[in-house]
């Protein structure tokens, strides 16, 4: 089975998450921000994988902390439910469409962390989430999963819609890029023969 279970306690937050990636889209997130939540249950449900989290942050300065240490753990936590990544597809590609935007994820489980972030966020509140922490938490998830990560807004008005279709995009591209591939079954999809 291809769990991870990580706490990490500093004294800005507390964060745990548990992942299955061989689950069944379940979602139990409790963060404090209310966003947050909503996309952290998107990115299970449409990955397939399920994913409990509790988080207590410092929301009263903001939810920099929170969000940023959310990706630092959900990062940590595929790293290490996916191993040697023996096996896996290893890439990803998915556009997502959201009314008015479109959103395009590429990603590799390379063991080189990136982020290439082509993403135009007005600088607001959603709820208690300021909409600046999204590139925040990709760049913690990217960093922390040893993944090569690409999102690329092509069009997009509503902030709303644009970070949903980043999360979904990000969700399917994810289930593409660790289904087991069959023509590589128990070997690692690289010539050096290691990620």
């Amino acid at each position: 089975m291809r769990q991870a279970e990580i706490e990490r306690q500093t004294k800005e937050t507390y964060v745990y998450v548990s992942l299955n990636i061989d689950g069944k889209g379940e979602a139990d997130v409790d963060t404090g921000v209310g966003f947050m939540d909503h996309m952290l249950e998107l990115l299970a449900f449409h990955g397939n994988f399920d994913l409990k989290v509790r988080c207590k942050g410092d929301l009263q300065v903001d939810s920099h902390h929170t969000v940023e240490d959310l990706g630092i753990v959900l990062g940590q936590c595929f790293n290490k439910a996916l191993g040697d990544k023996r096996g896996i597809t290893r890439y990803g590609h998915f556009t997502i469409p959201m009314d008015e935007a479109l959103v395009t994820t590429d990603l590799d489980f390379s063991g080189r962390p990136y982020l290439v972030f082509n993403v135009e966020l007005d600088n607001i509140h959603l709820g208690n989430y300021e909409v600046e922490m999204t590139e925040e938490f990709f760049r913690a998830f990217a960093y922390n999963c040893f993944m090569t990560l690409h999102i690329n807004e092509h069009y997009g008005k509503n902030t709303h819609h644009i970070i949903e279709a980043i999360f979904k995009s990000m969700a399917r591209a994810i289930k593409e890029a660790v289904t087991i591939d069959e023509a590589h079954k128990g070997q690692v999809v690289s010539s050096k023969g290691v990620l």
